[in-house]
């Protein structure tokens, strides 16, 4: 036999745990195929709690430069360098807003305009590593 939660205070640190050691965990490795396949079961899995702070965002930490301990989603604050699996190099400013169900876009400054450009969207499959420039 397992052992069972005897009051609520136990009941919610082993939930706690099994979200930190289990659930987060898992969205850093996940493909985008599976990660989508719990998006639509999230509320199942983790509760009632914001999919982009939670799923889209723990997925994003398996590259650390992308999100930021105290804010949801992709981190826009820094200019980044991706470099895709099949060697493509990318730079620019993640687009939070644009940077949805597991895919990233990237503000570019346009060379010939002086204006932006949008790079993307980039599959977190896709994506070999990121790095700070």
């Amino acid at each position: 036999m397992t052992d069972v939660p005897l009051s609520f205070e136990d009941l919610a640190a082993a939930r706690r745990r099994w979200i930190d050691d289990v659930l987060r965990p898992w969205c850093r490795q996940a493909s985008q195929k599976q990660l989508l396949q719990a998006a639509a079961e999230w509320l199942d899995l983790a509760g009632r709690v914001d999919i982009s702070a939670t799923l889209w965002t723990w997925a994003w930490e398996r590259f650390p430069v992308l999100t930021h301990t105290d804010m949801p989603g992709v981190n826009e604050t820094h200019l980044v360098q991706i470099t895709l699996r099949n060697g493509t190099i990318e730079i620019g400013f993640p687009d939070s807003r644009l940077s949805v169900r597991g895919a990233i876009v990237l503000i570019q400054r346009d060379a010939d305009t002086g204006g932006t450009v949008h790079a993307g969207p980039f599959s977190i499959d896709d994506i070999a590593a990121v790095e700070l420039c």
